[in-house]
């Protein structure tokens, strides 16, 4: 499997449904831990920043991994 990447701009698809647009790769000024700023496409579009790792991770679902963000238009 490829190395995945987030691109900035990018929708992508959260495992539960609800879609989101990246907005920034920044890093927290106190562990340098890549970050991910993303904001929802949805309802009062709020902000939202998750650790890159954690981002690019894969959740369990019914058994089976799969990508917690899916790149919708890539």
């Amino acid at each position: 499997m490829e190395p995945r990447e987030v691109i900035i701009g990018g929708r992508y698809r959260h495992f539960k449904g609800k879609e989101y647009m990246v907005l920034h790769l920044a890093k927290d000024s106190e562990t340098l831990q890549d970050l991910v700023v993303y904001r929802a496409l949805y309802e009062e579009k709020k902000v939202w920043v998750r650790a890159l790792e954690m981002f690019l991770g894969q959740k369990e679902v019914n058994g089976v991994s799969i990508n917690r963000f899916e790149l919708m238009d890539g």
